[in-house]
């Protein structure tokens, strides 16, 4: 047994085995440590880095194996045939195993193979967070360009910790001002008030924010007096390129603003155009009980916009109104009322035709005012696109403002929501990531460029750049929400799905996209609703808050629709008698509400009443077909889809199940959905409808 044991010995010193498994390894290790660079800067997928690892393991074994067979010594010379056999080997094993052995799969072979095959995803919002900006800012590879600025939150040094609003108001004025320079990049303010006022990194958080120098600033206000501190700084060598202290009285502080706007342009040698010179050099009032009205309604109106409440909404509108009032030439009050208002509409709660004529009114006088202010044609674009859907009209708004003002994120933006409305997904995901090199540390962007790749069924994709949102906000609920739909639809991964909808305690209810039963039942309960954990399912919405009647309505329909798909509609009728006329009440006052009529459409369903309820799914898709808005239609369409099968009509549902396939519409529709949402069970026994699972 020794004697074999010391001649195998013998024969691996004689074929120096070791000599080429060390060397092999020294080789595949140098590699790979190249590789890894090469990888991060091109941004390769997970998935091609995964294969050259497996290849180079194949490739060990192979090496061992020529080692062996090239005969005692190792002295004859490797033959150019033999580094041919070994290339071809590692090329096929590679293949082989990366084919087989890797368990990342494309999109359509995950809607076709459900399983817990999600990538992370926020399993731990706190780890999430702790990768910060600097995951949001890996996708900017391209160069930082010199006339590039960050304005950080100015720091409030006023004992009068209520005065907040004041550096605040500066900082963002100074960054509007700036903004309207063409000649500079500047980051906008919803990604720099993650950071601190004067940070000790400012290097690492300009590389994050993809610019070349950072304005930071303080402001002292006492009674009548303001002090203003700014100094510009070169983030690259720390250097200081300008520095200024402006001491004034709230009477003459009036066109700061634009006065730093213009020494940070000197300082960066950026050139002005005669129009970008008169914007920057407008005083917005000179009024200065107005102006101070005007900085406390832009921190009321920030607050909102974070919110979606429509209390938050009102609070601002009335303090620009004081604003207005003290002084009726403020052009920049008006439009940012205006602006302010048909947000409002869009995300709380819908404005009457009156209501939204009183906005138009607003807009018409602050161009009357200031026939070039961006911000007012920035609020007519919305106007059109918030109010009415008018995309031709807004985009032209829209780039009317970027030629005032070409660091405009709002405009940017909004050309990119439009686009996806128009169905036009792929220039969406290219204009969002233009949008991102102004923002880069905006977790709504993100977020908007997740559900554009959900939309095109590109989940793995959706979740990295949702992942993203939540690593700069773990908190942040859209995000999350447009998560756990990812990971059931597009994986039918309850477990994480799980995790990630139980991350936060606060859902909103009163801004929900109305449509499918995803957005009725809400991220919250869904994951126990897609597992038929129906009991679970209710016991998810005793835990969420509910404060107005809408809310109230809004909880009490979603229980009757978990129930009614449970087949328990008659424990639920005597609830679904109650709840009809109250939406009855609500439609009356607004016939195309859709929330209202999806919320009716249920109750009908509960009721018995399908002929009705599918008379009002079907009116809520004619209020909103596809072909006015590729994004939300859809929604409309798949909610009619459930109620025709929930109703006793399955080739209907299976027709419109199957146009909706052929789309995209990830964000609704999905393989993995069909098979295992119990909101298909009506279907499940259908040959059409397992034909459509097989496709």
């Amino acid at each position: 047994m020794n004697e074999a044991a010391n001649g195998f010995l013998a024969r691996l010193k004689q074929r120096k085995l070791v000599q080429w498994a060390l060397a092999y390894i020294a080789f595949a290790f140098a590699l790979i440590q190249v590789l890894d660079v090469v990888a991060s800067q091109f941004d390769w997928p997970e998935s091609l880095r995964r294969g050259i690892t497996l290849a180079l393991a194949v490739g060990f074994v192979v090496a061992l194996v020529v080692a062996w067979y090239h005969g005692e010594k190792g002295r004859q010379r490797v033959s150019g045939a033999e580094l041919l056999l070994i290339a071809l080997v590692l090329a096929i094993g590679g293949g082989i195993v990366w084919q087989f052995g890797s368990p990342t799969r494309s999109p359509d072979a995950a809607q076709r193979n459900p399983g817990n095959t999600a990538p992370d995803f926020a399993a731990d919002a706190a780890a999430s967070g702790l990768r910060s900006a600097s995951s949001a800012s890996s996708a900017q590879a391209v160069p930082i360009p010199a006339k590039s600025i960050a304005v950080l939150p100015f720091e409030n040094l006023s004992e009068d910790k209520g005065n907040a609003y004041f550096a605040d108001g500066m900082q963002d004025l100074i960054l509007t001002k700036l903004a309207d320079i063409g000649d500079l990049k500047v980051i906008s303010r919803t990604s720099t008030a993650q950071y601190q006022s004067h940070p000790d990194n400012l290097k690492a958080i300009a590389q994050q924010l993809g610019v070349a120098t950072i304005l930071e600033g303080s402001v002292q206000k006492a009674g009548n007096q303001v002090l203003i501190n700014v100094q510009l700084i070169d983030a690259r060598s720390d250097n200081h390129l300008w520095a200024e202290a402006y001491t004034r009285t709230l009477d003459n502080i009036f066109g700061v603003e634009g006065e730093v706007a213009q020494k940070v342009a000197d300082a960066l040698k950026a050139k002005l155009t005669h129009t970008e010179q008169l914007n920057v050099a407008a005083v917005p009032t000179q009024n200065a009980a107005a102006y101070d009205e005007f900085l406390k309604a832009e921190s009321l109106a920030y607050k909102a916009r974070d919110s979606s409440l429509e209390a938050d909404f009102s609070a601002a509108d009335a303090v620009y109104r004081k604003a207005i009032a003290l002084d009726p030439g403020f052009a920049l009050a008006y439009a940012r009322l205006a602006y302010n208002q048909i947000a409002g509409h869009w995300f709380a709660k819908h404005l009457s035709p009156e209501r939204l004529d009183d906005i138009k009114s607003a807009i018409d006088r602050a161009l009357a005012l200031a026939p070039q202010l961006p911000d007012a044609h920035l609020a007519l674009a919305y106007y059109y696109y918030w109010g009415f859907r008018r995309y031709d009209d807004a985009v032209t708004e829209f780039r009317r403002t970027l030629q005032l003002a070409p660091n405009n994120e709002g405009a940017s933006q909004g050309l990119a929501y439009i686009l996806r409305r128009r169905g036009k997904f792929d220039q969406a995901l290219m204009q969002f990531q233009h949008v991102l090199t102004l923002a880069p540390g905006d977790r709504e962007n993100w977020s908007e460029y997740g559900i554009t790749y959900e939309i095109v069924r590109r989940y793995p994709e959706a979740l990295q750049q949702l992942n993203r949102a939540l690593a700069i906000d773990p908190d942040y609920e859209d995000a999350r929400g447009f998560g756990v739909r990812a990971l059931l639809f597009g994986f039918g991964d309850v477990s994480k799905a799980r995790v990630v909808s139980a991350g936060t305690n606060t859902w909103r209810l009163t801004y929900t996209i109305a449509g499918d039963s995803y957005n009725l039942i809400g991220p919250r309960a869904y994951p126990d609703f897609f597992d038929r954990n129906f009991d679970a399912a209710l016991r998810d919405w005793d835990a969420v808050s509910t404060t107005t009647e809408d809310e109230r309505l809004i909880s009490r329909v979603a229980r009757v629709t978990i129930a009614v798909v449970a087949g328990r509609r008659a424990a639920v009728r005597p609830e679904c008698e109650k709840l009809k006329p109250l939406l009855d009440a609500d439609l009356a006052q607004n016939p195309d509400a859709l929330g209202p009529l999806q919320r009716l459409s249920w109750v009908e369903v509960c009721l018995g009443q399908d002929a009705e309820a599918i008379a009002t799914a079907r009116h809520a898709s004619e209020v909103l077909p596809l072909e006015k808005d590729a994004y939300f239609g859809a929604f409309q369409l798949e909610a009619l889809a459930e109620i025709e099968a929930h109703a006793g009509r399955p080739a209907q549902a299976i027709d419109l199940i199957r146009q909706l396939l052929a789309i995209p519409a990830g964000e609704t529709m999905s393989i993995i959905r069909l098979e295992r949402d119990p909101i298909w069970d009506p279907l499940r026994n259908d040959s059409r409808f397992q034909a459509l699972l097989k496709q």
